[in-house]
C-alpha cells in the first residue's frame, strides 16, 4: 500500500506545485498592493488568505488538517508562539489557524528574497531574519523583535530545535533564543504548539510529496511568562510540546 500510495504521489505532486507556483505569484502583487496602498490591515489579511490557500493546496494530495486549539489569551499583550519543527508547512496553519494573534516568524535569513509572496511577507509583515552564522546579530535581532512585539502586542514564532526533524522526533531545544524572548517580554504569554505527522509531507524529500497526511496542529494552553523563572519556563514549555509528540 505505502509503495501504491508513493507511486500516485508523483503526479499529484505535478499538480501540488503547479497550483502552489500560482498561489505564490499571484498573491505576490495582491501584497504590494495591499501593503504599499492600504496599509498593514490589508496587507495581514492578504497574508492570512495567502496561508489558507496553501493549505487548499496541500488538500490536493489528500492532506487533511486537524487543529486543537486549546487556549486563549488576554487582548492586548504580546505572545510567543513556540513550537517544534517538522516541516516548511507548519507555517501556513501557525498563521491562518492563529491568525488573530498576529503571528511573525523568527526565520533564516536566506529565505528574505527570492521566493515570490513568502520573501516579501518575511521583509514587510513584521518578521525577523536571523543569520544563524551570525549569533551577535541574531541577539541583536532577537532584542529589537522582542520590542517590537511589545509595542504591538502581536506575536513572534520561534522554532527552537533550530532545524527541521526530518523523522519527527522532536530534537532538544536550543535555548538562547527562547531565553532572550522570555527575558525581554516578561508581561506575555507563551502559546505552545505540537505538530504531528508533518513531517511525512517531507519524507521523500521535496518530491514527491506523500499522499494522505493527516496533519495534525495542538495548540496548548497559554502560560504567562513572568509566574516562572525563566529556564523552568522553558523545560515546562519544551516538556509540553514534545510529550504531545506521536511517537
Amino acid at each position: 500500500m505505502e509503495a501504491l500510495l508513493k507511486i500516485l504521489s508523483y503526479p499529484f505532486t505535478v499538480l501540488f506545485y503547479l497550483l502552489f507556483g500560482i498561489t505564490i505569484l499571484v498573491f505576490h502583487p495582491v501584497q504590494w498592493v495591499c501593503f504599499n496602498w492600504f496599509g498593514y490591515n490589508a496587507h495581514k489579511k492578504s497574508v492570512d488568505y495567502f496561508n489558507w490557500t496553501l493549505m487548499r493546496c496541500l488538500n490536493v494530495l489528500g492532506t487533511t488538517f486537524h487543529i486543537k486549539i486549546n487556549t486563549a489569551v488576554p487582548e492586548n499583550v504580546p505572545i510567543i508562539i513556540v513550537s517544534n519543527h517538522q516541516s516548511m508547512w507548519d507555517i501556513p496553519p501557525i498563521s491562518w489557524y492563529l491568525r488573530k494573534y498576529h503571528p511573525k516568524f523568527i526565520s533564516k535569513v536566506e529565505l528574505g528574497k527570492g521566493i515570490p509572496s513568502i520573501s516579501y511577507n518575511l521583509r514587510h509583515g513584521g518578521s525577523v531574519l536571523i543569520d544563524r552564522k551570525n549569533p551577535r546579530q541574531a541577539i541583536v535581532e532577537l532584542v529589537k523583535f522582542s520590542k517590537y512585539l511589545q509595542k504591538n502586542k502581536r506575536s513572534g514564532v520561534i522554532f527552537p530545535e533550530g532545524t527541521r526533524s526530518k523523522t519527527g522526533v522532536p530534537k532538544p531545544f536550543r535555548r538562547s533564543g527562547l531565553q532572550t524572548l522570555f527575558k525581554k517580554v516578561p508581561e506575555g504569554y507563551v502559546i505552545p504548539v505540537t505538530f504531528n505527522n508533518s513531517w511525512k509531507l517531507q519524507r521523500y524529500g521535496m518530491f514527491p510529496i506523500q499522499m494522505g497526511v493527516r496533519f495534525e496542529m495542538i495548540a496548548h494552553p497559554a502560560i504567562k511568562i513572568s509566574d516562572f523563572e525563566v529556564e523552568m519556563l522553558i523545560d515546562k514549555v519544551e516538556e509540553t510540546i514534545t510529550s504531545n509528540v506521536h511517537k
